[in-house]
């Protein structure tokens, strides 16, 4: 089983992001508290008590104290066991990448680092409104090797608007010098919440370049195939079979708890889905409540999920866990949309397991909607 942690915090506000966060930390202790105490609340939620994997997700999660941190465990070893590979992960920004920081980060048995880079090039970093710059971010990592972290994964963003692709190429160049084993990148996204959604309507930034991202897509898979990563999930990549365990989970559709504001849990017949907002979430776990939505997914529904993620990663959708879900219904629905994709070579099937094809990557959203059974 499975169990993420939502820290919605962080310092400052980077002008592309729509996840749930504050940058008020004078809530942060109030709101470890609450989610302690809906651990306490959830327990019965996931029936298997031991846990392959944990992540705390935000939010900046490497805001946390040590006092914080300790409270958190404590609370979750009250209810779960830890399984003896178990794969901790912990999102943190360089600028909380310390010596000190990251000596506290292993005494609670983090043994994998998601750092939030998002690029090696200062005009790009100012872009995104990041704290960090070009040096911190480098050096980061190299102090977390030195310390002995040897799982560890940098996010970098690509599309960002440029008159060429030459940054692009040397954040690339400079992520493979670090010899990291595993590297997420994400194509800039414009949310309409965001700083950048809001300069888009008043034209103070132009709209993404589809022509532009798809390019830097296509340098993104040849530049890190040649440096011997496996591109195992659309924007995941890894050498030596480090994928995110935690990850993966949700695209194989594993049972997993989402603790704290905003974040989702799925136990296989339900989906649940945390208010985002703190101060309400905060009120609502006083009254022994997780305030909270859910979603009785139906047969159909279990199956766009399947199709959603499952067509994002190496391992595909394999037509007979389909045709368990939703008989033949699938297949007949889809018939012709199946053979167009098939037929242009953007999908395939092979040992009775759908992929996308390298060219197909381009469309993953567009293909999985065609063949949702609606």
């Amino acid at each position: 089983m499975h169990l993420y942690l939502h820290i919605p915090f962080c310092r400052r506000a980077c002008h592309y992001c729509d996840f749930h966060f504050s940058t008020n930390l004078t809530m942060k202790s109030t709101v470890v508290e609450a989610i302690c105490r809906e651990i306490e609340l959830q327990a019965d939620y996931l029936s298997n008590k031991q846990l392959q994997t944990i992540y705390f997700g935000g939010g900046t999660p490497s805001l946390l104290n040590m006092n914080e941190l300790y409270d958190i465990f404590e609370t979750i070893k009250k209810y779960y066991t830890f399984a003896e590979d178990i794969e901790i992960t912990l999102e943190a920004n360089p600028d909380d990448i310390t010596k000190e920081r990251l000596a506290i980060f292993q005494r609670f048995g983090f043994n994998r680092l998601s750092i939030g880079i998002q690029s090696f090039n200062d005009e790009h970093l100012k872009k995104l409104n990041r704290i960090h710059d070009s040096a911190l971010a480098e050096g980061c990592v190299k102090l977390a090797q030195d310390m002995g972290f040897d799982n560890i994964t940098i996010d970098l963003i690509y599309a960002i608007p440029y008159e060429n692709h030459h940054i692009w190429e040397n954040d690339l160049e400079k992520a493979i010098s670090l010899n990291v084993p595993h590297i997420s990148s994400y194509c800039l996204t414009i949310e309409e919440k965001t700083v950048f959604g809001k300069w888009l309507q008043i034209n103070k930034i132009p709209p993404i370049n589809e022509d532009f991202a798809s390019e830097q897509f296509r340098i993104l898979l040849d530049t890190l195939e040649s440096a011997g990563y496996e591109q195992y999930e659309i924007s995941n990549f890894c050498r030596d079979n480090k994928y995110s365990r935690h990850n993966s989970s949700y695209w194989q559709r594993h049972e997993y708890l989402g603790i704290g504001p905003s974040a989702h849990s799925y136990n296989g017949t339900s989906r649940q889905y945390n208010i985002a907002n703190n101060t309400a979430y905060v009120k609502g776990i006083h009254l022994g409540q997780v305030p909270a939505d859910y979603e009785i997914l139906s047969k159909e529904e279990k199956l766009n999920d399947y199709i959603l993620t499952g067509l994002r990663t190496k391992w595909g959708c394999n037509i007979a866990e389909i045709e368990n879900l939703v008989g033949d219904k699938w297949q007949i629905a889809n018939r012709a949309i199946l053979a167009k994709y098939l037929n242009s070579k953007l999908l395939q099937i092979n040992n009775q397991t759908l992929t996308l094809t390298r060219q197909g990557k381009l469309f993953a959203d567009r293909i999985a909607s065609d063949l949702f059974l609606i």
